[in-house]
């Protein structure tokens, strides 16, 4: 199954190292094949941290996010919060 999106990007210095490296994370915990990037621009592969700090994504920017596979609407869902969550509460998620 195939589910797209579009985020709004809320972390302040937007999709960069703590975030970024967040997202991949979640991406990489999921069974789904997971592309990223601007509205109107080709996709990257979300499993990549160089891929994805690449896109130069900043706060209020939107981010298309494409899944395809069994998790597909979960890891939508993980990446969702990880893109709406200010830098320091996504900090303290953690633990």
């Amino acid at each position: 199954m195939t589910v797209e999106r579009t985020v709004t990007i809320v972390p302040e210095a937007g999709l960069h190292a703590r975030p970024a490296s967040a997202f991949v994370q979640a991406v990489n915990d999921h069974e789904a094949e997971v592309s990223a990037g601007r509205p109107d621009d080709d996709l990257v592969q979300a499993a990549s941290m160089i891929a994805i700090t690449s896109l130069g994504v900043g706060q209020g920017d939107d981010i298309k996010l494409v899944a395809d596979g069994s998790d597909a609407e979960s890891v939508l869902d993980e990446l969702e919060r990880i893109l709406t969550t200010p830098e320091a509460e996504l900090d303290t998620d953690d633990g």
